[in-house]
């Protein structure tokens, strides 16, 4: 179980975190759509490799949701190649655009426009479309009140007793949605948060010493520092 009431720390935690960094203007595109072509070209990649992708994309003309579909395979995953697993994610954006043409008549304001529970089974339904990348294009595109859980969000969780080591997405999905008011600001900007702390300070080999939530840990340092 956490050591602390699960309110009362994400409040603390997040305050920490905001007062350290400040708002991290997520997500880092210039549209809606290219905020769901992110969230997959993002999978197993950093951002700055995702940003050389979509600025071929752009430089093609074809950062849109005909402009993809318009293309062939090996074309958008030429395109894509920076990404890397560019076949891959060709493909999944391929399905992805399908579930756009299939289900929401080719529009992407009814895609979005879906209330959230089925639209995230819509996505979950698609192939290459996991819990995060589903959540991703739910709140960052879709502005719907849904918590990404990332890798950066486990370690800091666990690390710092937060949640029960053995929780997985779903599990630790449930605690921040239970614990923090549904709101999208919120939750935009506490996973932003999270991602920048885990990038700076919770790193596989902790850096503690000035973390902003050092100051939460009864003891001055992470529960597990080697998870």
């Amino acid at each position: 179980m956490s050591r602390f009431g699960s309110g009362d720390v994400l409040q603390a935690a997040y305050t920490a975190l905001f007062d350290h960094f400040g708002p991290q203007h997520w997500w880092p595109a210039e549209t809606v759509f290219e905020v769901i072509v992110g969230a997959v070209l993002t999978q197993n990649t950093s951002w700055k490799n995702v940003d050389r992708a979509l600025e071929n994309l752009r430089a093609a003309g074809v950062l849109h949701l005909e402009g993809l579909r318009g293309l062939h395979h090996e074309e958008l995953a030429e395109l894509i190649r920076p990404a890397g697993y560019f076949r891959l994610k060709a493909r999944r954006l391929r399905n992805l655009l399908d579930l756009i043409h299939e289900r929401h008549d080719g529009s992407l304001e009814r895609f979005l426009a879906t209330d959230l529970q089925t639209l995230r089974e819509q996505l979950l339904g698609v192939n290459g479309i996991g819990p995060e990348t589903a959540d991703s294009i739910l709140l960052y595109a879709a502005e719907k009140p849904t918590f990404v859980i990332d890798a950066y969000t486990h370690r800091v969780a666990k690390r710092h007793g937060w949640v029960e080591q053995e929780r997985d997405y779903h599990g630790l999905k449930e605690y921040f949605e239970a614990a923090l008011p549904e709101e999208v600001p919120l939750y935009n900007e506490y996973h932003a948060l999270l991602v920048r702390v885990g990038h700076e300070f919770c790193k596989p080999t902790p850096r503690c010493e000035h973390c902003p939530l050092r100051p939460l840990l009864p003891d001055g340092g992470p529960l597990e520092p080697d998870s």
